[in-house]
């Protein structure tokens, strides 16, 4: 299992806060995935269990692009408006899983992460309007992290998270990262987690501390 029921990963301060009824009223209702928090307060852990579920075949791949999404969008406005059209992009959630499935094995190597970044970023293979590389990162992460297992681990890279990255993390734009990009940046993360003692998705957190 990624995460603990009920504990808050290490560097994580506070949820995400979302409208669930107006999500779950803007999104088709085989998208919604089953427990996420009816509080509006949205966790990583909770995302990770959607994930995990995911991984057991116990959940679909639209359900896991929700999950990941309304964490993503959280209280932003456009939010359901565009994960509505992620989803209907792929009604069958067929491109997603193509796209996800080396990195949803037990344990991804940086080929596996390569090909799903390269996969989710096609437009012939599985990429989805509005999912562009901030979502992908995001939706890569919840799918693909093996917590305690250390090594490069699937991180998230946003605008926010990129511009706040030091030289040496190897992200020299501030959007449309190539995938060899994102992995310099996986790379330069489980060096500093590695000195750290601390998980790869920790100094993420840190680079980034009020989210």
């Amino acid at each position: 299992m990624q995460t603990t029921e009920g504990v808050v990963l290490p560097g994580e301060r506070t949820p995400v806060t979302v409208n669930v009824d107006r999500w779950r009223a803007g999104l088709p209702p085989d998208a919604w995935p089953e427990g996420l928090p009816v509080t509006g307060e949205l966790w990583r852990r909770d995302v990770f269990a959607v994930a995990d579920a995911y991984r057991a075949g116990s959940a679909s791949p639209r359900h896991l692009l929700t999950a990941a999404l309304v964490w993503a969008y959280g209280p932003i406005g456009y939010g359901p408006w565009r994960a509505a059209r992620s989803l209907d992009a792929d009604p069958n959630g067929k491109r997603l899983a193509y796209a996800l499935e080396e990195v949803a094995t037990p344990a991804p190597d940086e080929d596996a992460l390569r090909t799903a970044y390269r996969r989710l970023r096609d437009p012939d293979h599985a990429r989805l309007p509005w999912l562009g590389p901030g979502l992908c990162t995001k939706v890569l992460y919840f799918v693909g992290y093996r917590r305690g297992t250390g090594g490069v681990q699937p991180l998230i890279l946003d605008r926010v998270v990129a511009s706040q990255l030091p030289a040496e993390a190897g992200v020299g734009r501030r959007n449309g990262w190539s995938s060899e990009e994102w992995l310099a940046y996986l790379r330069w993360a489980a060096e500093q987690a590695r000195v750290r003692g601390v998980e790869p998705d920790a100094v993420e957190m840190a680079v980034v501390p009020e989210r």
